[in-house]
């Protein structure tokens, strides 16, 4: 079983590897195209949700998604909406790795902003993408290079539909909810996904393989809005 003490202790770092759900050997990096913004596009606060309600138990779903101790984090990485400066569309994913912040623009001057955790040292990238699937609950299938680089772990693995992994739900580094992110265009997978974890203490952190991941509350509020071919900017 994948607990969490195994998977985050010191001790067992390809388990730790393994909880960040990523597949990159190292960073990709793509020249930022003209006008994509810079990090001063985040503006003001607008409004902030009632946290008690929107962090709570999630009803509804196949498994559980409990509630958790919002307080346990630092307010700046809670769920808001603030005033947006930049150029961008309605739609658009930003991700600021510097900040842990991503925001999802709304229009009119508005966008929703998360706390996430992010790629720690050397597995940070930036560049841009878009979602290419989505998935509720999904399986983990490691990549083989992972497994290659790793082979402890191979016998924590069971078999799944997509192969061996760890099967959607409470135990799924996954979370509740995972976006897949490809090359824009969709052609080419780049291994990462935003997703949801169930350790909100991990938000605010540099701890990933790449991939981004947020609350299981917010991935799933997240996932509501923004559709298949979404763009995805991450900032340098």
């Amino acid at each position: 079983m994948l607990d969490r003490r195994t998977l985050l202790s010191g001790g067992a770092a390809a388990f730790g590897a393994a909880l960040s759900a990523c597949s990159m050997d190292g960073p990709f990096t793509l020249a930022p195209e003209a006008g994509e913004p810079h990090r001063n596009f985040a503006g003001r606060t607008l409004a902030t949700p009632d946290y008690k309600a929107i962090y709570a138990d999630y009803p509804g779903e196949p498994f559980a998604i409990r509630a958790f101790d919002y307080a346990q984090i630092n307010p700046r990485w809670l769920r808001q909406t603030i005033e947006y400066r930049g150029s961008e569309p309605m739609g658009v994913i930003i991700v600021d790795p510097a900040s842990k912040h991503l925001y999802f623009t709304e229009g009119e001057g508005r966008a929703t902003r998360y706390g996430v955790g992010v790629g720690r040292e050397g597995f940070g990238w930036n560049g841009r993408a878009q979602v290419n699937m989505k998935r509720n609950w999904p399986d983990w299938v490691p990549p083989h290079e992972m497994v290659e680089r790793q082979p402890e772990i191979r016998a924590q693995l069971e078999q799944t539909p997509r192969g061996l992994g760890v099967r959607g739900g409470p135990k799924s580094p996954l979370g509740a909810r995972a976006m897949y992110l490809f090359s824009e265009g969709g052609g080419h997978d780049l291994g990462y996904r935003i997703h949801g974890t169930t350790e909100p203490e991990t938000i605010g952190t540099n701890v990933s393989s790449g991939c981004i991941r947020m609350v299981n509350q917010d991935i799933v509020h997240l996932y509501t809005r923004a559709s298949v071919k979404t763009r995805v900017i991450v900032l340098a």
